[in-house]
Formats: structure tokens, C-alpha cells, sequence
């Protein structure tokens, strides 16, 4: 269980809402981890169980189903969610999708997608990569040209979290390509639009039950009053939200890396070698107190940046800064964790497997930690 007596970034009514998180968790959740990661993706029921306890996007506006909370909320969910050892896509739901539509969306499309969102009814996707573009959004190649009052979408996406199970899909497609970035919009494509298809459920190395497809777009027509915001500020729009979605990977990355130091802690304790606990020797213990004193600095700094973000103060180079450590700190004490289990950590039956698994695409996803570096550098 996450400590939250030294945190600063939350109330009595997070920690609130907190108790409750966890208890639908382990009710719903830690008893169907081996199963969602076998199958590959979670079920609706789960969603369902999240959306009725209140953890479905809970800052979303009241009048469209939600709680009209502060992030705090989104991020005690995603921390939760990243400590019991699971990737499913809520946190992507959370901090992202809904995130878009509430903020560029019309009145009709908030209507439309929002209420669902929340109840757990509608699960959304965000289909920005493509075989050929990745962290350089501005190399999207899918197309929707005007045809009367309708655009006509053609493009693949790939490595689509929520791919699978999305009732809705906010593209990012080019509406004029000669214009580069400033030709890019985001388009709403429900899921049962002719010419919309789903590929195969990825085969990835880790994060195995968050469920990520490549999606096509054939010929798929979708009215114009699917576009959301104005046409052709896609692109601005996307660069709007990094600092929420950066700072959503780096709470995750956070809490997966202090259950993996928890996880090391208990092992280490119970094993025995040479007539003592693996724990008692020295390498151990100086190798615990090194982990630990990362989890100190980053958990002082994601407190920090979680506040900037609820005062509407985090920039996007602080975000990328908060991506990029948090991650690359996730991988380092993961590793050392799963080392200190020996023979065992390498079993995929020790959830510090799958920890040690899921964390490497953190610092992929998001933006390559590279690009991080790029965009803090552009700050100095």
C-alpha cells in the first residue's frame, strides 16, 4: 500500500477517494490480473465497476455526468492503478481523451461522448502514431478531405491503447496536408463507421492487458460537425495537453517503481542465503537505501509538479522534465528490484516481472525520452 503520510499534494478528501479506489481494486481488479494480462485486455465489466464507483474521469464538468474534481483525483486513480501492478487504459481516459473533448469538443459533442466517458458506457481512444510517425506529429500522413458536408478518412494508426474496446476515436489527421502542422485537425470516429477497422490486439513485450491495435480508416466518412475545435488547430491543440499527459506517465512511472521497491523489500526479507536473510547483507540493504532514496526525491517532486499542474502552473518543459526523470527512474529501480530477487525475478509469476516488463515503454510512450530532453532544452 502507497505511504501518503509525508505526501503534499493532497486533502482529506483525496485521501478519501482514495479508500475508495482501492477497495474497488481489490475487489475488481487484483483478482483478475492474471486473467486481464493473459487475455490481453480488461473487460467492460471492470470499466463499468470503475465508472459507477466514481473513477472515470471525475474532474469532468457535473453537468456532463462527472464530479467536476481536480486532477488530484486523476492522479490518485493512475497511482492506484500503476501500484496494483496494472496497465489498463482508464488513466488514458482519465488525463487524455476526455480531457479533448471537454476542452475542444462542442456542446453537442460533449453531450454526445462525455456522460458515457464517465459511467464507464463509452471507452475512448486517441489515434495520434502511425507506422511512419511517432513522436513527430507533424509526419502524420492520414488525410480527411472535404467532400460537401462530410470528410472522407483514409490512414492507418498503430500502437493505439484502447484500440480494441474504443466506442470512439479522436484522430489526428491531416485536413489540409499541404500546410503542415497547421493542416492538422481532430476528428471524433465512432467505432461502427463504415470503412473504420480494427488489426490485430498487439503482441507486446509488456503492459499486456492494456489492449493497443493498429486501426484503419478506409474511405470512412464522418461529418464535418465531427471535427473538434476548429479545423486545423489539431495540432496546437495536441501540444496544449502535453503537460497533463506528460505529468499522468510520470505519476504512473512513480507508483509502478515504489511497488517494485516494496516488492524487493518483502523478498529480501523472507529469502534466506548462507544461514541469513538476503536482506542482512550489506549490498542489499546499501542497494535498498540508494532505491529509496530515489523514491524520496521523486515522490517530493511529483507532489510538486501534481500542485503547479492544479494551479494551472506546469509548463510543458517541466512536464517533459517530470516524464522523462520519473521514467527513467522507474527503470532503474525496477531493474535493481528484479535483481535482488535473483532466479525469481526473472519468473513471471513475481509481479516484479511484470513491473520490470510494463516500465520499459515508459520512456517510448508519450514522446521518446529523447524528445523530452529536446523540449526542456528549448527552455534554457
Amino acid at each position: 500500500m502507497l505511504d501518503m503520510s509525508t505526501r503534499t499534494a493532497f486533502n482529506e478528501e483525496h485521501a478519501m477517494f482514495r479508500d475508495t479506489v482501492r477497495h474497488v481494486f481489490e475487489r475488481e481488479l487484483v483478482p483478475n490480473l492474471d486473467k486481464f494480462e493473459h487475455d490481453g485486455i480488461v473487460t467492460r465489466e471492470f470499466w463499468k465497476a470503475c465508472g459507477e464507483a466514481g473513477m472515470l474521469s471525475p474532474n469532468v464538468d457535473e453537468k456532463y455526468g462527472g464530479l467536476g474534481l481536480d486532477f488530484g483525483y486523476n492522479a490518485v486513480v493512475a497511482e492506484e492503478l500503476a501500484y496494483a501492478g496494472s496497465s489498463a487504459g482508464i488513466t488514458l481516459q482519465n488525463d487524455i481523451t476526455a480531457e479533448y473533448i471537454e476542452t475542444y469538443g462542442s456542446e453537442e459533442q460533449k453531450q454526445k461522448y462525455l456522460p458515457g466517458m464517465v459511467s464507464g458506457d463509452v471507452i475512448a481512444a486517441i489515434a495520434m502514431t502511425e507506422p511512419g510517425a511517432g513522436s513527430d506529429l507533424q509526419g502524420v500522413r492520414t488525410t480527411a478531405r472535404k467532400d460537401g458536408n462530410h470528410y472522407v478518412i483514409n490512414g492507418n494508426k498503430t500502437y493505439i491503447t484502447n484500440g480494441q474496446l474504443a466506442d470512439v476515436v479522436i484522430l489526428v489527421a491531416k485536413t489540409d496536408p499541404t500546410l503542415g502542422a497547421k493542416g492538422t485537425s481532430l476528428i471524433l470516429v465512432d467505432s461502427d463507421t463504415p470503412g473504420f477497422a480494427r488489426g490485430r490486439n498487439l503482441d507486446k513485450i509488456g503492459q499486456h492487458s492494456a489492449d493497443t491495435s493498429e486501426l484503419f480508416f478506409e474511405d470512412v466518412r464522418v461529418p464535418i460537425t465531427n471535427c473538434m475545435g476548429q479545423e486545423g488547430q489539431g495540432f496546437i491543440y495536441l501540444m496544449s495537453q502535453l503537460p497533463q499527459e506528460r505529468l499522468s506517465i510520470a505519476v504512473s512511472c512513480q507508483a509502478a517503481a515504489q511497488r517494485a521497491f516494496d516488492e524487493a523489500v518483502a523478498f529480501t526479507k523472507d529469502r534466506k542465503a548462507f544461514g541469513k536473510t538476503v536482506f542482512e547483507f550489506q549490498n542489499t540493504k546499501f542497494t535498498l537505501a540508494d532505491l529509496k532514496s530515489q523514491l524520496q526525491v521523486g515522490w517530493a517532486h511529483l507532489d510538486w509538479a501534481i500542485a503547479r499542474h492544479m494551479r494551472g502552473e506546469l509548463t510543458t518543459a517541466e512536464a517533459s522534465a517530470a516524464k522523462q526523470w520519473h521514467s527513467d527512474m522507474q527503470g532503474r529501480v525496477i531493474d535493481a528490484a528484479l535483481q535482488l530477487h535473483g532466479g525469481a525475478g526473472y519468473m513471471n509469476e513475481y509481479m516484479v516481472a511484470r513491473l520490470w516488463r510494463d516500465a520499459r515503454v515508459t520512456r517510448i510512450f508519450g514522446g521518446t525520452n529523447e524528445i523530452m530532453k529536446e523540449v526542456v532544452s528549448r527552455s534554457i
